[in-house]
């Protein structure tokens, strides 16, 4: 049992100074000052003056490579990263090799976090042309959803059969989360700059070849389809002002059928970064225009976006060479997303309490996390206390993704991940990690 004692807790909206006592696994107890702590038994006690306690980070679009690619990173190593970043929780996406397309590679990536997981832990069901059997017999307590590809993006899971699609959106009684580019237009775009530039095209080019068009045709159509069929529908990585349009920001998040996530990647960076970063800010959806980037953190602000993931992308630097058309997409994002999402706010552009909303409360509401994402007694002890005050630099030394290198490299953040603790133990505290520690498989409201 221990007490973390006059910490500035961002919590539901307030920020008040209070303590948090944790017994085993979960909160036993939270006292705002003013309130007697009392405590029955012997405890430890953490002194928090000046410092933030949030809950744990629930981190819903990640790609940790394994199985098949953990030569860019694996279930240990993120997991890893993402502790340190202050992460406590994450699901990860099918495109793996095998991809995770039936009911015994999903169980076998399961059986994989138990072993390897220093955070809780989920895994999206992919759908494909022809598994719909397989998506039939998830137990929606045990999975988070179902992932579905309306774009190409990495590896060979586009859903591009009409029919095979309204059938998901139809007899699938979960989250069916979607990555919404048209594959059709893309193609169109790679030709033209093909013809028009040879082999010259610099990763500026991306945003043109999978364009805003892209976005909004391929999100109007899904939501379209949702309304129509009744779905739980939950649109990924939004990259452009345009498509904010299909959302709404005037109803609970409880009640929503369609809902909305953002990346720290698209509120960070805008198009005009691609002359300093290249390669390495490539990603799928493309980073746009600084116009979409004011547009999608307005939309955070609003509540038309619900929630701030990462799509936590590793790849190695030498997949990350070529031109535009032939280096990988993806960015590895978990170690940093909170300390920047933080700098955000230090710039004024967001609150504590709304990036605590996003990134903390909405993911365990929009997925029906058991017990998890708040700061409420009864609920597992996800917690990380953050240094509002302790500047630092990204450095190779201290990145900690098995790529080893990040967009946010020689960035320097002005608040620090002190201590994150997963299911009452403390897994990183000031650049130490409880190696032994394992996570557990989130459970949701079927």
């Amino acid at each position: 049992m221990f007490l973390i004692k006059n910490a500035t807790i961002i919590n539901e909206g307030r920020s008040f100074t209070g303590s948090v006592l944790v017994e085993n696994e979960t909160i036993k107890s939270v006292f705002e000052n003013g309130q007697k702590i009392v405590v029955d038994g012997k405890y430890d006690e953490i002194d928090a003056v000046g410092k933030l306690l949030i809950p744990g980070v629930i981190d819903s679009h990640v790609h940790f490579r394994e199985p098949g690619l953990t030569h860019k990173g694996d279930i240990y190593s993120e997991s890893r990263a993402a502790v340190a970043g202050g992460i406590t929780s994450f699901m990860d996406m099918p495109n793996t090799v095998p991809q995770t397309v039936t009911i015994k590679a999903l169980e076998e990536k399961f059986a994989l976090a138990a072993q390897k997981s220093l955070a809780n832990y989920s895994f999206y069901m992919g759908a494909t042309n022809d598994n719909l059997e397989e998506l039939q017999k998830i137990n929606p307590a045990k999975v988070c959803g179902i992932k579905v590809f309306m774009g190409s993006s990495t590896g060979n899971m586009l859903v591009d059969n009409r029919e095979t699609l309204s059938r998901i959106f139809a007899e699938i009684p979960m989250l069916i989360a979607i990555h919404s580019e048209d594959e059709e237009i893309i193609n169109q775009n790679k030709t033209y700059y093909k013809n028009l530039l040879g082999d010259k095209i610099s990763a500026s080019y991306h945003p043109l070849i999978r364009n805003a068009e892209a976005c909004y045709k391929s999100t109007a159509q899904a939501v379209e389809l949702a309304e129509k069929l009744s779905t739980r529908l939950h649109v990924l990585h939004l990259s452009t002002a345009g498509e904010l349009v299909f959302f709404t920001n005037n109803k609970p998040l409880k009640d929503k059928k369609i809902t909305a996530e953002v990346c720290v990647n698209y509120l960070w960076f805008s198009d005009a970064d691609y002359e300093k970063y290249g390669n390495k800010i490539k990603c799928n959806p493309a980073i746009k225009t600084g116009q979409d980037r004011r547009a999608l953190r307005d939309a955070v602000n609003s509540g038309k976006i619900d929630i701030i993931a990462t799509d936590h992308a590793p790849h190695l630097l030498t997949e990350k060479q070529g031109n535009c058309l032939e280096a990988l997409s993806g960015i590895p994002s978990v170690q940093h997303s909170l300390p920047a999402m933080l700098q955000l706010v230090k710039q004024g552009i967001f609150t504590y309490e709304k990036v605590v909303e996003k990134m903390c409360h909405a993911p365990a509401e929009l997925f029906g996390i058991q017990k998890r994402g708040f700061i409420r007694e009864g609920y597992f002890a996800d917690l990380v206390l953050v240094h509002p005050q302790k500047s630092w630099m990204v450095t190779p030394e201290n990145i900690l993704y098995r790529c080893a290198w990040s967009p946010f490299e020689a960035e320097t953040f002005t608040h620090s991940i002190e201590t994150t603790w997963v299911n009452g133990q403390k897994v990183y505290d000031k650049g130490k990690i409880n190696e032994n520690m394992r996570g557990k498989r989130l459970e949701f409201k079927a």
